[in-house]
């Protein structure tokens, strides 16, 4: 552990999915900050290349591969060199009334929300991609455990994704490596303004939060952070719920 900053991510190499927008992006951000050298993916090649100009230091890269495919995972997979951390951020929102799910959308938003994370590990641990000691942090949602409606597919993939990573968990305990999930309540991104409220009518619901907000990416990416540092040796298959005071079930 670096003494100076336990935060430290200087020496690390750590991989961020979905890194090209909310989430993804601000933690790919922090951890360029904290000294990672980020490896960053996702679909949108332009706006990958925003934000590896948003981050700092030298020695990241940029990797656009689509995770909804086989071939997108496999060659992900190969390219990336032995990892300190994997940070799965790759995600849909799905509003929809669950009289109308067919399994067109069960298949879209499990595939990519749950399928593609668990598949991108597996052929990770598969080609020993993940160093002992490395940290791996899943980020679900606090809608695993809070419905709402017309939110059940998302909630659902969230709450599998959960379950999944406490089992991993465990399989890679004897390896020092820690797993754990970081749940956040709303956050403002681009697929909260996906959901069917207006920006104003959600202005007005965030002042219910104890904290009078929502969250903002950066808030999420410090957390991050802290899972991935060597600060939280001693944390593994936990989900850490950041929410601004908001625990509604």
């Amino acid at each position: 552990m670096n003494l100076t900053n336990p935060f430290s991510l200087a020496g690390k190499t750590i991989l961020v999915t979905g890194a090209s927008s909310g989430i993804g992006r601000s933690i790919s951000i922090a951890c360029s900050r904290m000294g990672a050298s980020v490896i960053i993916t996702g679909r949108n090649e332009g706006r990958l290349a925003s934000t590896l100009s948003a981050m700092s230091g030298e020695g990241h890269s940029l990797l656009p591969v689509d995770l909804a495919t086989d071939d997108g995972i496999s060659s992900l997979a190969s390219q990336v060199p032995a990892l300190d951390g994997v940070v799965h951020s790759a995600g849909i929102g799905h509003r929809l009334p669950c009289k109308m799910i067919t399994g067109r959308d069960v298949d879209e938003v499990m595939g990519i929300n749950f399928k593609s994370a668990v598949l991108l590990q597996a052929e990770l641990l598969r080609g020993k991609k993940i160093k002992k000691s490395a940290s791996l942090v899943f980020i679900a949602s606090r809608a695993a455990e809070s419905p709402s409606i017309g939110n059940a597919l998302y909630s659902a993939s969230k709450g599998a994704l959960i379950s999944y990573a406490k089992c991993l968990s465990l399989e890679l305990a004897p390896r020092l490596i820690r797993v754990n999930c970081i749940c956040p309540a709303m956050v403002w991104t681009d697929l909260i303004l996906q959901g069917g409220l207006s920006k104003e009518d959600l202005e007005k619901e965030q002042l219910k939060y104890p904290l009078k907000r929502y969250g903002v990416p950066e808030d999420i990416s410090g957390l991050a952070v802290y899972l991935l540092s060597d600060a939280s040796s001693w944390m593994t298959g936990s989900c850490v719920d950041i929410t601004g005071g908001e625990n509604k079930l």
